[in-house]
């Protein structure tokens, strides 16, 4: 089955959002969106068709420079839909990206990390 990429344009207050079947997640910039629902429902639309078809190993990256309370609920739902994918016997990769002296972004990577009990990678970026 032949699977479309997604892209969705970041905004002030949106996240560049990149959807690519052939096993990368990409999440990045600023997340600040209020009401969530549409932009849950597209992504969780376009996960349900990924994970019935999904490349050996996913990759996940997020590189969130800043994301508010109403946005948890969306990254928690979509880590669970990424979990999901070891009951078909496929790997994923959780990168949480952040910026040198960030702890606030690298302690919420820690929280999803441990509540969810996934592992993640922690990378930190270093201003060059």
């Amino acid at each position: 089955m032949f699977m479309l990429g997604k892209k969705i344009l970041s905004t002030n207050c949106k996240p560049e959002i990149i959807l690519n079947p052939e096993g990368t997640i990409i999440i990045r910039g600023r997340s600040m969106i209020g009401n969530m629902n549409e932009l849950a429902d597209e992504i969780e639309t376009w996960l349900d068709k990924y994970i019935a078809n999904p490349a050996e190993v996913t990759h996940v990256d997020f590189c969130l420079e800043y994301f508010n309370k109403a946005n948890t609920k969306v990254i928690i739902s979509l880590l669970r839909k990424v979990e999901s994918l070891t009951l078909t016997n496929k790997k994923y990769i959780i990168n949480w990206f952040y910026e040198e002296g960030d702890y606030d972004i690298l302690e919420k990577g820690e929280f999803f990390s441990s509540e969810l009990k996934i592992p993640f990678n922690f990378i930190e970026i270093f201003d060059s």
